[in-house]
């Protein structure tokens, strides 16, 4: 039987050598590439598509967002990340939220189709260094107002600026900010937003 595959990312070329490469197997056929996270539902339906290959940071919506969506809306479709940011936060996100396996581009190709094949049979496919940083790091410590202001310190606005965007008042954004810098053992905002970054622990 032939398994029946989308592949989401927003870079092209990157589209274009996964097709190719999972194309020379027997068994898998990508039926349908698309750009962008909010078109992946759609596209899983229209294709009746078996397994859906997505990226994680894509335009309108990111992949582990759709990755929830077709878990709640195509049950039927199984879900591989495959990204090139390998963070424990977007795994555990992601498993969470209902994908079937994780793993990073630079996997070889032999390997990707075996992870295609494993996720469709129904069983759950991790790189297992990632597994590893998973378990080391855990869950994000940041509550939700912490990691808004983190993500709205992104940009390197003032602390006006940040209470501006999120309509707090500029004491409120200092204490979140002092919270999320001891939470994440950063000496700085900027310091702490690279390592929630690097976690995975900002994604929207």
């Amino acid at each position: 039987m032939t398994i029946r595959l989308l592949l989401a990312d927003d870079q092209a070329l990157v589209r274009g050598a996964m097709a190719a490469l999972l194309g020379m197997e027997p068994d898998l056929e990508v039926v349908a590439e698309v750009g962008r996270g909010d078109e992946v539902v759609a596209a899983v339906r229209e294709h009746a598509v078996d397994v859906a290959l997505l990226d994680v940071e894509m335009p309108g919506l990111d992949g582990i967002a759709a990755a929830r969506q077709v878990a709640a809306q195509v049950p039927s479709c199984r879900v591989l990340i495959v990204t090139t940011f390998g963070r424990a936060g977007y795994l555990r996100q992601a498993m969470a939220g209902g994908a079937s396996g994780f793993v990073v581009k630079d996997t070889p190709a032999k390997l990707l189709a075996d992870a295609v094949r494993r996720v469709h049979q129904g069983l759950r496919v991790v790189d297992p260094a990632l597994a590893a940083d998973s378990l080391v790091h855990g869950d994000s410590p940041l509550t939700d107002r912490e990691s808004d202001v983190l993500r709205a310190a992104r940009s390197g606005g003032t602390v006006a600026d940040i209470a501006r965007i999120l309509h707090l008042s500029e004491g409120t954004v200092r204490n979140h900010l002092s919270a999320a810098i001891g939470k994440t053992g950063a000496r700085t905002r900027a310091e702490a937003v690279r390592l929630a970054d690097d976690h995975g622990w900002l994604l929207t």
